[in-house]
C-alpha cells in the first residue's frame, strides 16, 4: 500500500496507549520550512488513532505551544540547551510523559542553530543528542525536486553522532512532485521517505511580528486542524513514522529528577494573569510554583472587574497586551483593583508583556495612547522592530522577589517595545544578551513590584520558585504581624 492511498484500521499498526512512551524531534534545516504545521497534522492524526499525544516545543517560543495543546489535549512544554541543564531537559520529558503513547518534539530554528556558530549549545541537535530522541528532518520542496536528496545527505552526515532517520517533505505539488523526492531520497541516502504535506492555503496559520497567531485567537479553525489530521494519515506514514521512534523509558533518569511529587501543601494564594492578552509562559514555572506551596488562581484583565479574593502576590506573564490596549484600558474597575493592590504593598511579578500592562500608558505606534495600571512610573512605546532580542542572563544585583542578590538565573528577551518618560526606580537586575554581549541595568522595582522584560525560567535557577513563595509568605507575616516578623509598622514591607 503506496503513501496516499487510505489505510484501513486494520492495516494499521496498533500502538499501545500506556507502557514506555516513544519519541522524536521534527526539525528542519532551517526556521519557515513548515515544522510547527508538519507537527500538528501529526498530532492531530495520532490522536485520530486514539493515541495520547504528549507535545513540547524546542526554545523559548511560547505560542507553538498553545496550538499544540488544543490538538493534542495536553500542556505543551518547553525544552531549551541553553535556559535548562540536560539534567533539567530530561526531568521534564521523563516527568510529562509516562502515561502517554507518543511524544512529539518540534525544534527550534535550523536543526544545527544555536547561540553561536561554533558549537551545537542551545540548538535542537544538542537537545535530540542529550534526550536521545531521533530526528524526523522537513524540507520545504516547494522549490525542489532531486537536490532535496543533497540537502539531507549534508544535514544526516553534519553530525554522526545525531540520529537522523526520517524526512517529511511540504509544500508539495502532488504526488508526481513526491516520487521525485522519494527516488533521490532512497538513491542517495539511507534516510526513510516518511511521506509529505501537500501546499494548501487551509492549514496556514497567520503571522505577525512576534510569530504566529496565538491559539486563544482561534487562527485555525476546526475545520482546518480535522483537514490536517487527514493529511497526516493520508499523505504519510504514520507506521513508519512510529517505527522510527525512540523510547523515552531508555533515557538515563536525571540526576535532579524527583523520585515523586513533593507534597502540594498550598502555602500562598497567586493569582496568575491569563487571557488572551497574557498567555507567554512556561508551563514548568507553574509546577516548580505549585511544588513551592503557591496555589495558582487565574483570572482575566480582559474579562474580570476585580482581582481573586485573598490572593497573597500577582503574576503577570507577556502576551500581547498591545493588541487588547482598548479593552484592557476600558477595563477601569480592573485597572483600579490592581494598582490599589500595588499600592498596599501585594507583591506583583511582572514580565514584558505583564510590565506593559503596569506601566502608565502603552503608546501605539500611531501615537494613540493607552491608560494602564500605572504601578511603575513609566510609559511603554511600541517600535517597528525588536529590541534587546536574545537569550539573555540575569544577575540580581540586589535581594528582590525572586531571590538573594548574586542569584543568577537565565531567560529570554521578545519585545518590539521600550520604555518611555521612566520615574525613580530601583535596579535590581544586571543582564547580558548573549546575541549581542551588552550588558545593561535592568529589573525594575517599585515598593513590593518587580518589572523585567525577561521572561525567566525558574527551572534554570534551581530554588528560585522556592525563593519567590518565601518572600510572599514573608511580606504577608510582615503585613498582618510586622512586629513579630522583626520590623516597623511605620517602614512597610520590603524587600
Amino acid at each position: 500500500m503506496t503513501i496516499g492511498d487510505k489505510r484501513m484500521a486494520s492495516d494499521r499498526v496498533i500502538w499501545p496507549a500506556q507502557g514506555p512512551s516513544k519519541g522524536f524531534i521534527i526539525a528542519g534545516p532551517a526556521s519557515g520550512v513548515g515544522k510547527t504545521t508538519v507537527a500538528l497534522s501529526l498530532m492531530a492524526a495520532l490522536r485520530r488513532r486514539g493515541l495520547t499525544i504528549q507535545p513540547f516545543k524546542c526554545g523559548p517560543d511560547f505560542i507553538d505551544g498553545g496550538h499544540y495543546a488544543r490538538v493534542c489535549g495536553r500542556t505543551s512544554r518547553n525544552l531549551d540547551g541553553w535556559m535548562l541543564s540536560a539534567d533539567a531537559n530530561r526531568e521534564i520529558l521523563c516527568r510529562t510523559t509516562a502515561e502517554v503513547a507518543v511524544c512529539v518534539v518540534e525544534g527550534m530554528m535550523g536543526l544545527f542553530d544555536g547561540v553561536d556558530g561554533k558549537s551545537e549549545a542551545g540548538s535542537t541537535a544538542e537537545i535530540a543528542k542529550w534526550l536521545r530522541l531521533p530526528v524526523i528532518l522537513v524540507v520545504d520542496a516547494s522549490s525542489i525536486a532531486r537536490s532535496a536528496a543533497a540537502l539531507v545527505h549534508g544535514f544526516q552526515t553534519f553530525d554522526p553522532a545525531l540520529k537522523l532517520v526520517g524526512v517529511i517533505f511540504n509544500r508539495v505539488g502532488g504526488p508526481a512532485h513526491y516520487r521525485l523526492l522519494k527516488d533521490a531520497l532512497t538513491t542517495s541516502t539511507n534516510v526513510v521517505p516518511l511521506g509529505y504535506l501537500p501546499r494548501d492555503e487551509r492549514i496556514q496559520i497567520p503571522e505577525r511580528y512576534l510569530g504566529l497567531f496565538t491559539a486563544g485567537e482561534d487562527p485555525l479553525p476546526d475545520s482546518a486542524l480535522s483537514l490536517l489530521g487527514e493529511l497526516g494519515e493520508n499523505s504519510i506514514d504514520l507506521d513508519k513514522l512510529l517505527e522510527c521512534a525512540a523510547s523515552i523509558h531508555e533515557l538515563p533518569k536525571a540526576a535532579t529528577a524527583h523520585d515523586a511529587p513533593r507534597a502540594l501543601v498550598h502555602s500562598v494564594r497567586l493569582g496568575v494573569a491569563r487571557d488572551k492578552a497574557f498567555c507567554f509562559y512556561y508551563e514548568d514555572n507553574f509546577d516548580a510554583l505549585r511544588e513551592a506551596g503557591a496555589e495558582i488562581v487565574e483570572f482575566s484583565p480582559l474579562e474580570d472587574s476585580s482581582l481573586p479574593a485573598a490572593l497573597d502576590a500577582l503574576y503577570f506573564g507577556g502576551g500581547y497586551p498591545e493588541l487588547f490596549a482598548n479593552q484592557l484600558a476600558e477595563n477601569s474597575q480592573m485597572l483600579a483593583s490592581i494598582k490599589r493592590a500595588a499600592q498596599g504593598g501585594l507583591p506583583i511579578y511582572a514580565e514584558c508583556g505583564g510590565l506593559m500592562y503596569l506601566a502608565k500608558e502603552i503608546v501605539r505606534k500611531d501615537g494613540a495612547a493607552f491608560p494602564m495600571v500605572g504601578a511603575l512610573p513609566l510609559g511603554v512605546q511600541m517600535t517597528d522592530r525588536l529590541v534587546n532580542f536574545g537569550y539573555t542572563e540575569v544577575s540580581f544585583t540586589s535581594d528582590c522577589l525572586m531571590g538573594s542578590a548574586g542569584r543568577k538565573a537565565r531567560g529570554h528577551s521578545f519585545h518590539c517595545s521600550r520604555i518611555i518618560d521612566a520615574g525613580p526606580m530601583e535596579h535590581v537586575y544586571r543582564t547580558r544578551n548573549f546575541m549581542t554581549g551588552c550588558e545593561e541595568p535592568e529589573g525594575w522595582r517599585i515598593g513590593n513590584v518587580l518589572a523585567s522584560y525577561i521572561h525567566l525560567h525558574f527551572l534554570s535557577s534551581p530554588g528560585m520558585a522556592d525563593a519567590f513563595v518565601t518572600n510572599i509568605k514573608n511580606a504577608r507575616c510582615r503585613e498582618i504581624h510586622p512586629f513579630e516578623c522583626g520590623i516597623s509598622a511605620q517602614k512597610g514591607i520590603e524587600f
